[in-house]
């Protein structure tokens, strides 16, 4: 399917375009030159056609059945229909001068029953998408787990199971011998600790358990796991490919100086960020992190050197950081912030951004990060001239991308960021609530337009003006 032509500009608001370009010309002092700007989406939030070309039922598709799991029962059967729209959605892409676009693999659409038989059709629709963005210019970054687990393999234990970790390795080796002859840059999972503490925790995410700690660490586990069965075939199917893991972190902010605040907040660093980080990095769960080491299968010190083996970049998502204050019996508990909020309840905190790099750089053997997510929620509208006129979310992509300006001054190794979102889209627990509209592009909830919004044109005038 062509990709057809869409017209992005900023022409008729030049303030805006002379911002874009100015600021550009302040990036080129701090960022690489070979800096890496782009976008992400994934699966289940923008495919839709649930029900297509053999794609099987996800645990996302059975969770947003359950009165109450998701706002308004909302669900992503047909979200952005990107299944069907793509071609438009990369000349979006292709329109603002993105050269990098990241997106994830549908399990369910490849192999339908989580390990098996492989569904050609789902691969043939990843390779007419992959296809089509190196035609205009555009490199893929692939995500193969973004949290739509196929309800087959939870129906035997999903996460809380060794063999999912194993078979997840499978159908990592089945994609990228698929596509790995011309996507370079491969991302195991995102976001871990939403897959295993909202998802088996809490149950406030897919598959809905709420098992506490025990289950989370248990998913956590197995899920660390698979990533290393990943990293191997990627390595045995694509030996020349960049190939890493994506984790979202919160620095951990104490609401006091105080020795209680500070050690709280280390507390809550340990269970939400260093949980993911030292294994990945160190080949090791960290050690003062007492109860949740309890909690590990037997395994788990037998599984560390292949969860530990290197990888070639982390991804970061950031949206917003934690402020910690100690609780009676020095648990961490999570205190008042100070603001500014987007419509959505996030706190607007850019230099918690600039933070989580300089830390990562200062303490892991990191080689080259990306930040892979990094956006904010809010309830656009369409304006009287049927323009969206977004200067807040224009505003959030400035303050963070100079926030990454700032830690390569610092000498971390930052190669790309990634605005989320490419478009507005099913957010999750949170379905179609309108104060949750991440996109540099709207996307009406009845006709499914795509109009792009002034900060997706914004965006798109900083990234030219800054290859120029």
């Amino acid at each position: 399917m062509a990709v057809t032509s869409v017209d992005i500009h900023v022409t008729d608001e030049p303030a805006l375009a002379e911002h874009a370009r100015d600021f550009a010309a302040e990036l080129k002092e701090s960022l690489p030159k070979d800096f890496v700007f782009g976008t992400a989406t994934s699966a289940y939030q923008i495919e839709g056609a649930v029900r297509e070309d053999g794609r099987s039922e996800s645990i996302w598709d059975r969770f947003c059945a359950v009165p109450g799991a998701v706002f308004n029962g909302d669900s992503g059967e047909i979200a952005c229909d990107h299944y069907h729209r793509y071609p438009e959605d990369i000349a979006i892409i292709q329109a603002m001068g993105l050269r990098a676009y990241r997106f994830s693999i549908a399990w369910p659409r490849i192999i339908p029953n989580g390990d098996g038989v492989v569904n050609e059709r789902g691969l043939d629709f990843y390779d007419r998408l992959v296809d089509s963005l190196l035609h205009v210019g555009v490199q893929p970054y692939v995500t193969l787990f973004h949290w739509d687990l196929p309800q087959a393999l939870q129906d035997r234990g999903g996460w809380y199971s060794r063999d999912t970790a194993v078979v997840f390795g499978d159908y990592a080796r089945v994609v990228v011998d698929r596509l790995g002859d011309r996507v370079r840059h491969w991302i195991t999972h995102n976001e871990p600790w939403c897959s295993s503490w909202l998802g088996h925790g809490y149950g406030v995410h897919a598959p809905g358990l709420k098992d506490g700690d025990a289950g989370a660490v248990k998913a956590a586990h197995h899920i660390l796991l698979s990533h290393g069965y990943a990293m191997e075939a990627i390595r045995a199917a694509a030996p020349e490919a960049d190939a890493g893991i994506t984790i979202d972190l919160y620095p951990m902010f104490p609401l006091h100086d105080s020795e209680a605040d500070r050690g709280a907040a280390r507390r809550a660093d340990g269970q939400r960020n260093r949980w993911f980080l030292d294994p990945v990095l160190r080949g090791s769960y960290p050690e003062d992190m007492t109860a949740l080491l309890e909690l590990l299968p037997d395994s788990a010190q037998d599984d560390l050197p292949r969860i530990g083996a290197p990888i070639d970049f982390l991804g970061v998502n950031y949206y917003e950081r934690q402020v910690i204050r100690s609780g009676p019996h020095g648990e961490p508990l999570q205190a008042p912030k100070e603001g500014p909020w987007a419509d959505n309840g996030r706190e607007i905190f850019p230099d918690g951004l600039r933070v989580t790099v300089k830390r990562l750089h200062e303490d892991y053997p990191i080689k080259k990060l990306y930040v892979t997510e990094n956006g904010i929620g809010y309830h656009d509208v369409i304006g009287p001239d049927g323009r969206i006129h977004d200067s807040h979310r224009t505003q959030f992509l400035e303050q963070h991308l100079r926030a990454v300006a700032a830690a390569c001054r610092e000498d971390a190794p930052v190669s790309g960021y990634f605005a989320w979102s490419l478009m507005d889209n099913f957010e999750w627990s949170k379905g179609y609530d309108e104060r949750e509209r991440y996109g540099l592009v709207y996307v009406d909830r009845s006709s499914l337009e795509r109009i792009p919004k002034s900060s997706g044109e914004w965006y798109g005038e900083v990234v030219r003006s800054f290859r120029s």
